[in-house]
């Protein structure tokens, strides 16, 4: 089905702690507009579509959105590593912490857990792939 390389895309290599920074990107991954939605609206929305140059597209999109969650839990990972009590307690991060320490879980910015109702499948091909225009512009 896929072939899968054991390294991202895109190397991540953070060096310093940063827990506030984490806090606001943690978003990207389980935010309403986050790469968890993204890939899994693309990957549900292709089994309705009427041929398979849009299947084929959808899956391609689907698999590339699950590959920059992939770097940006990495990226989460590296902010939040080795972090200091002090360092924590200092932070947003804080609330995130009680929960889940340093493992990524797919968050909002606000804290809010990642939903399905995130998710745009109509089983329309128009009212779907005028879905995925609309979420890929909202970060332009």
């Amino acid at each position: 089905m896929w072939i899968y390389e054991r390294k991202l895309q895109y190397p991540v290599n953070i060096k310093n702690p940063n827990p506030k920074l984490a806090t606001a990107i943690i978003t990207q991954l389980g935010g309403p507009d986050g790469e968890l939605g993204a890939s899994l609206r693309y990957l549900n929305q292709r089994y309705s579509m009427p041929n398979k140059e849009v299947i084929g597209t959808l899956t391609d999109i689907g698999t590339e959105e699950l590959a920059h969650m992939e770097m940006i839990a990495a990226i989460v990972y590296q902010l939040t590593r080795n972090l200091s009590e002090k360092e924590v307690s200092e932070s947003p991060f804080a609330s995130y912490f009680v929960d889940h320490t340093t493992g990524v879980y797919p968050v909002s910015a606000a804290g809010v857990p990642f939903d399905t109702k995130y998710l745009a499948v109509k089983g329309d091909p128009i009212a779907d792939l005028n879905e995925d225009l609309a979420a890929d512009a909202a970060f332009g």
